[in-house]
């Protein structure tokens, strides 16, 4: 697996975003980057801001640079595909179900 570099300042900078009507609930995510995903009450995964509060549907969230290689490994094994990293600086996606 080949890993885009990982968040900060730059042109690497990455953040990632769940599609809640494609998300399975299996919670896979929260098990690879806890830091990142966690399950609400309705039970479908979300990120978490930089206070660990839960953003809304499709927000995005910068990936912290020492879980990049978790959150990479959640979209790959995602059963719902829903989870998208991209750059920030130009939103293409990098992971996910609409990688090139």
């Amino acid at each position: 697996m080949t890993v885009q570099q990982g968040a900060g300042s730059g042109n690497g900078a990455l953040e990632v975003w769940i599609d809640q009507d494609l998300c399975t609930g299996d919670g896979i995510c929260v098990q690879y980057a806890p830091e990142v995903f966690e399950l609400d009450i309705d039970g479908l995964a979300y990120v978490k801001g930089s206070d660990g509060e839960l953003l809304q549907v499709r927000a995005a969230a910068p990936v912290p640079l020492p879980v990049l290689a978790d959150v990479v490994a959640s979209a790959s094994e995602c059963p719902g595909e829903c989870i998208h990293v991209r750059r920030i600086s130009d939103s293409v996606e990098v992971h996910g179900p609409d990688a090139a």
